[in-house]
């Protein structure tokens, strides 16, 4: 079985967190909480670990994969601008479940992006998944942590059930809120469009 670290869902841990990000560093995968649901993280600047996670989940290769950041200033690492409206945004709803689509920086993997030159990205307000990013130093990719087309998991045990030691690690930080997932909104266009309904509550032409 994939090995499960306890985590304070608080004030996780740094050595726990060190765990985690080591692993990241050398391709491997890590489930975590996040403020909805569990996540699956791989590096997102490694092509090969990007890969693993769309064979792991069995998700078709056309779909973005989103990822997060630890601050706003990351955001430059994966995205080559942010148009005023997303840092409006940014200030207002980040952290938060709140995934904003930009313009992505040339040289992301493929698989992250899908070929559309945009990025999802997100600042969770989960302190182990904001810490894990923060440990790695880079974002890391955040799809929910199950198998495509089932039910995403609000606890680590429910991500060990699923993937068994297909993954590396699971930080178990105890059950997440469960809901819906982060709102996706596409700043890339004016005026927004509103990719998927979730969490986070846009008023009009946000």
């Amino acid at each position: 079985m994939t090995p499960a670290i306890p985590v304070d869902p608080v004030a996780p841990e740094r050595q726990a967190l060190a765990e985690a990000a080591a692993v990241l560093r050398g391709g491997g995968l890590v489930a975590f909480p996040t403020e909805t649901f569990y996540g699956l993280g791989a590096a997102a600047l490694q092509p090969s670990a990007v890969r693993r996670v769309l064979e792991v989940k069995g998700r078709p290769e056309g779909k973005p994969l989103l990822v997060l950041v630890d601050s706003i200033a990351m955001v430059d690492v994966v995205a080559r601008a942010v148009p005023e409206r997303g840092r409006v945004l940014m200030a207002r709803y980040w952290p938060g479940a709140l995934t904003l689509i930009l313009p992505a920086r040339p040289g992301l993997p493929h698989e992250v992006t899908a070929g559309s030159g945009t990025v999802g990205v997100r600042l969770s307000a989960h302190p182990v998944a904001r810490g894990l990013v923060h440990a790695l130093g880079e974002p890391v990719t955040a799809p929910s942590a199950n198998p495509s087309g089932l039910a995403a998991p609000t606890t680590a045990a429910e991500v060990l059930a699923h993937f068994g030691a297909r993954i590396e690690l699971t930080l178990d930080g105890g059950a997440t809120a469960g809901g819906a997932p982060s709102t996706v909104l596409d700043v890339t266009v004016e005026p927004p469009r509103l990719v998927r309904a979730g969490a986070v509550r846009l008023p009009p032409c946000a």
